[in-house]
C-alpha cells in the first residue's frame, strides 16, 4: 500500500494540476459563449450543492464567526481575478502577476497579524518586485505598468490570494467546514456579482441558453471539486512548507501547457521576471517551514 504522505504529495499534485491548466476549459465555454465569470459561478454552485449535502452544520458556523465574510469576499474576488484573466490574457504573463503572493503578504501581514516585517521578508519584497518589474517592462511600454484588464485582473486575484491566506490564519480557530463553506459562497457571489455587473457594463455577455457546453460545464464542475478534495485530504497530512513548494507546480502546469497550446509566450524577459517572483515565494515558504512550532 502506497504511504499516506505519498498519497497526500500525489493529492496536491493533483490539485496543482488542475488549477494549472483550469485556463484551457475555460477557454473552451468561453468559445461557446460562457463568460468565465457564469462559468465560475456554476462550479461554485455545484460545490455548495455538494457541501450542504455533506457537511449541513457548516452553515451555522457562518453564521456564528460573522468575520467569515471578509474570507468569503477576498476568496471569491480570488476567484474572481484568476478564472477571468487565465480565459483572456496571456496565461503565463498571468500566472506570473498572480504570483506576486510573498509582496502582497509582506505588506497584509503586518496590519492584519501583527507580523512586522523583517530583512528577509523585505528581501523577498524586493525579488518579487523587481519580478512584476521585469514582466510588466516590455518594449512596447515606456513604463512597467500594467498593459492591458488580463494584467489588472491577475493583479487584483493575486493580492486577493494573499489577503485569503492572510484571513485563513487569523480565522483558524473557526470550524474548517465553516471556512471552506466561506469560500465556496464567495466563488459564487462574487463571480454572480461581478457578471451581473459587467452585463451592465457591456463588458460581459449573457449566458447562453442550454446547448452542448452544458456537459463540458458539469464535467469541469467534477473536476474542480476534485481538485479541491484533493486539497482537503493532503494539505493537513504534510508540513505547510511541503504543501506550499508541491502548490507552487501549478506555476509550471500553467506555463507548460499554455506555451505547448499557444495560449502564453515564454520570452527571455519573462522567463528572468518569473524566475525572480517564483524565487521570492520559494523563499517565503522555507521561511516558513523553518519557524518554530507551538
Amino acid at each position: 500500500m502506497m504511504p499516506v504522505s505519498v498519497l497526500a504529495a500525489l493529492a496536491l499534485l493533483l490539485n496543482a494540476f488542475v488549477y494549472g491548466v483550469a485556463w484551457w476549459p475555460f477557454r473552451l465555454l468561453q468559445a461557446q459563449g460562457l463568460h468565465p465569470l457564469w462559468t465560475t459561478a456554476l462550479i461554485y454552485v455545484f460545490a455548495l450543492i455538494v457541501l450542504a449535502f455533506v457537511r449541513p452544520q457548516a452553515w451555522r458556523g457562518l453564521v456564528k464567526h460573522p468575520a467569515l465574510w471578509w474570507l468569503l469576499l477576498a476568496s471569491g474576488l480570488t476567484n474572481v481575478g484568476f478564472n477571468w484573466a487565465v480565459t483572456v490574457g496571456d496565461v503565463v504573463r498571468v500566472v506570473l502577476l498572480f504570483y506576486l503572493m510573498p509582496a502582497w503578504v509582506v505588506m497584509l501581514a503586518w496590519p492584519l497579524l501583527g507580523e512586522k516585517p523583517t530583512a528577509a521578508s523585505l528581501l523577498r519584497l524586493a525579488l518579487a518586485l523587481a519580478g512584476v518589474v521585469v514582466v510588466l517592462k516590455t518594449p512596447e511600454s515606456a513604463w512597467p505598468v500594467p498593459q492591458s484588464m488580463a494584467d489588472w485582473l491577475a493583479l487584483m486575484g493575486g493580492f486577493c490570494f494573499a489577503l485569503t491566506n492572510i484571513l485563513l490564519r487569523k480565522f483558524n480557530q473557526t470550524p474548517q467546514a465553516s471556512r471552506m463553506l466561506a469560500m465556496f459562497a464567495g466563488g459564487t457571489l462574487m463571480s454572480l456579482s461581478a457578471a451581473t455587473l459587467g452585463l451592465g457594463l457591456g463588458v460581459v455577455t449573457p449566458p447562453p441558453v442550454l446547448g452542448s457546453w452544458v456537459g463540458l460545464a458539469l464535467l469541469v464542475c467534477m473536476v474542480f471539486l476534485a481538485g479541491n478534495l484533493a486539497l482537503q485530504y493532503g494539505a493537513p497530512r504534510l508540513s505547510a512548507g511541503v504543501t506550499s513548494i508541491i502548490l507552487l507546480s501549478e506555476v509550471v502546469f500553467a506555463s507548460v501547457s499554455a506555451v505547448i497550446l499557444g495560449a502564453g509566450e515564454l520570452s527571455a524577459r519573462t522567463v528572468f521576471g518569473g524566475s525572480l517572483i517564483l524565487l521570492a515565494s520559494l523563499l517565503a515558504v522555507l521561511s516558513f517551514a523553518r519557524r518554530p512550532t507551538a
